[in-house]
């Protein structure tokens, strides 16, 4: 019996299409996992990681303003929040966390006292007329003071603030430019594979037309 050649180019056609659908369903899959599982790298956490290593809790954080500072004794990551300065202190040698300290913290003519928040594992300070200082954009120099039992040392730190963190739109834009290209990416895949389910289905129902009509 010879083959249809319409048949079989039909077939072809279907095994084919198939086919791209399936790599292009893997490919979306894989753009929604790696858009899942975006985190971008922190510094010092409550469990006493060192500063270059990767913090999932503080995944994101990265775009906000922040500043490090570190003496023989003590080491400390700020990052300047919606509601305060937040403050990290650990010891410098062990990267053990550093609780129920005394932290003081001056900028300019302005100092005030952080409070230790044991939930969270770190220190906020929330001192109004400082905070108004410390989100002005540009440089500001700040001076810590630590008194954690028998020890206490004096740090010394920079904190930089740009136009756009001080606006309080910078992590937010920053964060969808990154993701801008993995969601295109995704959009772009359901898009195909719905173009290619809704063309199989059509096939699908002109053939059954076609068989009712003979």
């Amino acid at each position: 019996m010879t083959p249809n050649p319409k048949h079989s180019l039909r077939l072809h056609l279907k095994l084919s299409l198939k086919h791209s659908l399936k790599h292009t369903l893997a490919a979306a899959a894989l753009c929604a996992l790696a858009l899942g599982s975006h985190a971008a790298p922190g510094a010092h956490g409550p469990d006493g990681e060192h500063l270059d290593a990767p913090a999932a809790a503080l995944a994101g954080a990265a775009a906000l303003p922040r500043f490090e500072a570190a003496s023989e004794l003590f080491e400390v990551v700020g990052r300047l929040q919606a509601e305060g300065l937040s403050l990290y202190l650990n010891h410098f040698k062990s990267s053990e966390p550093v609780l129920q300290a005394q932290l003081h913290v001056e900028s300019g003519a302005l100092q005030a006292t952080a409070a230790f928040r044991p939930e969270q594992g770190d220190y906020l300070l929330s001192d109004a007329a400082l905070l108004a200082l410390l989100r002005q954009p540009g440089q500001h120099a700040l001076v810590l003071t630590v008194i954690a039992g028998q020890q206490s040392d004096l740090l010394e730190g920079s904190l930089s603030v740009a136009a756009a963190a001080a606006g309080g739109h910078g992590h937010e834009h920053s964060l969808l430019q990154e993701l801008a290209l993995p969601l295109t990416l995704v959009g772009g895949g359901l898009l195909l594979a719905g173009g290619g389910i809704w063309f199989l289905r059509r096939g699908k129902a002109v053939r059954a037309s076609k068989g009712l009509g003979s």
